[in-house]
């Protein structure tokens, strides 16, 4: 008995030792990382959250204000002209920039000669559609001498007014929502991965029963894609409520015309660093993490009712 108590006694102290051995290393593979993640993504959020209840201005020591700057938000018509143009841009653009990919993510599954080159050329703009230099083009094609104004008069249209789109308060949102629904080839190679996953023997059977293509489209593609959808619809939204290098480079840097670009992170910058209200610009920033994780939990809760996963019963 005593010996084979001692026999497994150091099998079970060098199991222990291997897996303290293999704990360390993997924190040190992830040290990096963490180190990344405290000092670069969580120290900073927690720091903004206690300046959002100061009066803080880069250069003094900041103030205790309590609740005075969530307060003021509320008050504040550029605030509320900055949630009026986010919202509008995240509730039309985001359903247009996704009807569009699942579109031509359609017409990319048919065979075809070319694919490759199709695929390649529709998700060229996702690659450099976020860059400031792409924004200063698209700003430059639709200014009063810009080539959309050439084309309008040469098809017969009127005269571009001062500014052209850029210049027109009533124009320039839209100018912006088709800017992003023009990078739609990140969710569109998404859309495609998952119609390449939709087993065609469905469709097969759908059509021996006599489906037509929009039958087939609403009773099987739909409900196959729906975790697709629900992905891209998610990762869309959070995207559209951080869009700031489009609306400041089209705008200068100053939300107009008229304030009809003024987007919240773009009001957010320009309270905590042109106006040096830091504090103030905080509290914008934390309402701004609220009501993405209120929309992100609404969107989580809503999904039971129309995402489909294969093999779940309804």
């Amino acid at each position: 008995m005593t010996t084979t108590a001692s026999a497994v006694r150091p099998t079970s102290v060098a199991g222990r030792n291997r897996r303290r051995r293999e704990t360390r290393a993997g924190y040190a593979f992830l040290s990096p990382w963490l180190i990344g993640f405290f000092a670069l993504t969580a120290g900073p959020m927690l720091a903004s959250l206690a300046l959002s209840f100061t009066d803080y201005n880069l250069f003094s020591a900041p103030n205790l204000v309590g609740f005075d700057n969530y307060t003021r938000l509320f008050a504040d018509p550029n605030f509320l002209q900055a949630v009026k143009v986010t919202g509008i841009y995240v509730l039309v653009g985001t359903p247009v920039k996704l009807v569009g990919a699942l579109a031509v993510a359609l017409l990319l599954n048919m065979p075809q000669r070319g694919q490759g080159f199709y695929r390649s050329a529709f998700y060229l703009p996702s690659l450099i559609g976020g860059s400031v230099s792409i924004a200063i083009v698209w700003k430059a094609m639709f200014i009063d001498d810009g080539i959309v104004a050439q084309i309008t008069e040469l098809l017969g249209g009127p005269a571009a007014a001062h500014g052209g789109w850029v210049g027109d308060p009533a124009k320039t949102l839209p100018l912006l929502i088709l800017l992003t629904v023009w990078q739609f080839g990140a969710p569109m190679v998404i859309f495609l991965a998952g119609l390449k996953q939709v087993p065609t023997e469905l469709y097969e059977a759908a059509s021996v029963d006599g489906a037509g293509p929009v039958r087939r489209f609403f009773a099987i593609t739909i409900p196959m894609l729906s975790p697709v959808l629900f992905f891209n619809l998610l990762l869309e939204t959070i995207h559209a409520f951080q869009v700031f290098n489009s609306a400041y480079i089209i705008s200068n840097g100053t939300g107009g015309p008229a304030g009809s670009t003024l987007f919240y992170t773009l009001y957010l910058y320009l309270r905590g660093f042109r106006d040096f209200q830091m504090g103030y610009a905080s509290a914008m920033a934390w309402v701004l993490v609220i009501v993405v994780g209120i929309v992100t939990i609404m969107l989580f809760r809503t999904s039971k009712a129309w995402v489909h996963y294969a093999g779940e019963e309804r």
